[in-house]
């Protein structure tokens, strides 16, 4: 085994509930990343309050697992405030890390809370060496990386760079750049950089061309809707590229949803390292018939 998988990676999964965190948990999690009332880009999943916060917290910690919270929205003058009680609040329930896709909330907390680890959002549409290296020195212990990010980038990010990696290996894609998407807000008034997005990527669109003519898509009428992410068979790749953490979207799922995916992705983690044979028939069946739009690999390999 190479110098790159002697600390093993982590498996980081999504959890919007209570129910949710303790199902990671259960299935192999080595860390959850979870939303409060305030502050999430998913603001539509249950989410948790300060008290089921702390439970799942304690939960966590006394099975060994890590909890994240994301503090990931951008955030208005008015808002600081409230921004700075809430961060106080995480460090005394003994967060692990927040994540964090506005600079000016990363300075505060810096200033402010400097025991509190700091992970860059994928939302700040990082993909290459010089913006891992100015969050590194800007105090981020880990950088969560845009989606769009190729192994060939992340291995040479890797080769110049100290700061932990993050990348997402299962679950819904956004058709947006790194989830910067103007779209929800523009028809809806709903902004996804506000935790509000109302998916319009998800609805059925008619083709229509300057003259009038509708074009017909023979994959149907869902022209922004992106496949899921799913690398359960590429784990090897993404180990050995230099990441420390595999991240599993959906914190708006259901709890058996995340337990299933957990589950799987834990037990082909562990078939690498300890050099066994990993039989994905059974994986691939439940997997699929928990939540799929169909799969990709995403820009791991390609455009």
């Amino acid at each position: 085994m190479n110098q790159v998988d002697m600390k093993k990676i982590e498996l980081l999964a999504p959890a919007g509930n209570l129910l949710a965190l303790k199902a990671a948990v259960e299935n192999g999690a080595d860390a959850v990343y979870i939303g409060g009332a305030q502050f999430s880009a998913r603001q539509k999943a249950d989410n948790f309050t300060r008290e089921q916060m702390a439970e799942g917290i304690e939960y966590a910690h006394a099975r060994g697992c890590k909890v994240h919270v994301a503090v990931n929205t951008l955030m208005n003058n008015e808002e600081i405030g409230n921004f700075i009680e809430y961060a106080y609040q995480l460090a005394e329930l003994g967060v692990d890390a927040v994540i964090v896709q506005d600079l000016g909330a990363a300075h505060i907390l810096r200033e402010s809370l400097p025991q509190l680890a700091i992970h860059a959002s994928t939302q700040m549409a990082v993909h290459n060496t010089a913006g891992v290296e100015l969050l590194q020195n800007e105090g981020f212990e880990r950088v969560v990386l845009a989606r769009e990010t190729s192994f060939e980038s992340i291995r040479r990010i890797k080769e110049h760079t100290d700061v932990e990696l993050e990348v997402f290996v299962h679950g819904a894609l956004c058709v947006a750049y790194s989830g910067q998407c103007l779209l929800s807000s523009m028809i809806g008034g709903r902004s996804g950089n506000r935790g509000l997005c109302a998916q319009p990527c998800r609805m059925p669109y008619q083709l229509v061309g300057a003259d009038g003519t509708e074009f017909k898509n023979a994959e149907g009428p869902y022209l922004l809707s992106t496949r899921d992410l799913n690398m359960l068979h590429h784990l090897p790749d993404l180990i050995t590229s230099g990441v420390s953490s595999l991240k599993i979207e959906g914190r708006m799922k259901r709890p058996e949803y995340v337990a299933t995916v957990v589950r799987h992705y834990r037990e082909a983690i562990d078939a690498y390292y300890n050099r066994r044979r990993f039989d994905a028939k059974q994986a691939d069946r439940e997997i699929t018939q928990i939540f799929n739009r169909d799969f990709t690999t995403g820009y791991y390999y390609k455009n």
